[in-house]
């Protein structure tokens, strides 16, 4: 048996960046990745409906 020499699958996701965002309701801090801009999401903490094109983002990490 082989052993895989990185994690498979990992190519497709070695471009993406995260940043940081603050709910624009409660403030709680959340992560995003840069795959997930488009997707719904709600803040974990007060469960109301982000919408990140209209908070600011400040860049966290970038993958290699």
């Amino acid at each position: 048996m082989n052993t895989p020499k990185s994690c498979p699958g990992w190519e497709m996701f070695k471009s993406l960046s995260s940043f940081e965002c603050n709910c624009p309701q409660c403030g709680k801090v959340i992560e995003i990745f840069s795959d997930e801009f488009d997707k719904p999401r709600s803040c974990p903490k007060c469960k109301q409906p982000i919408d990140f094109s209209k908070v600011q983002r400040s860049m966290v990490g970038k993958s290699a």
